[in-house]
């Protein structure tokens, strides 16, 4: 079951098997860099004339901006308009290929369980599994991760 909506999502809605389309994302050379200059400065990823004599053949984006983004994107499709606690964390990522200047990324989060809380009966934790691909539809990142979402009506 594949869902696209703007809808105000609460933890009764996160069921096993429900996938949700993430809003598409444009990367520009310009983002690439000023990420990288601050928090990843390698050269592949600062410098195109380097970049280009690098493994990658030219620059590519900060597994962690590829990563932020991906946040960008949760966020604007279903985070925004959620109940959304946090998470306590991610348990796995992968970065299968690069992301290059004005690559357009899409994917989507698909719910693999979700689990009301026994000690806090207003919320539960929604686990999920999300992959993102370039416009030539290469997977370029995989990720596994959980999120606390608040219940529409507390239960007693």
């Amino acid at each position: 079951m594949e869902v696209t909506t703007t809808q105000h999502w609460a933890f009764e809605d996160f069921r096993e098997g429900v996938s949700i389309e993430l809003a598409p994302y444009r990367v520009s050379e310009a983002e690439i860099v000023a990420f990288a200059r601050q928090y990843d400065p390698q050269s592949f990823h600062v410098d195109p004339e380097a970049a280009r004599h690098s493994i990658f053949g030219g620059l590519v984006a900060s597994g962690w901006m590829t990563t932020a983004v991906f946040m960008r994107m949760q966020y604007d499709s279903f985070i925004g308009h959620s109940t959304c606690l946090g998470s306590p964390g991610v348990d796995e990522i992968r970065w299968l290929l690069p992301v290059r200047p004005g690559d357009t990324l899409r994917g989507a989060c698909r719910v693999t369980e979700a689990r009301p809380s026994r000690s806090k009966p207003d919320r539960g934790a929604v686990f999920y599994h999300c992959h993102l691909e370039n416009q030539a539809g290469e997977v370029v990142m995989t990720l596994q991760s959980r999120a606390l979402f608040g219940r529409r009506e507390a239960q007693p």
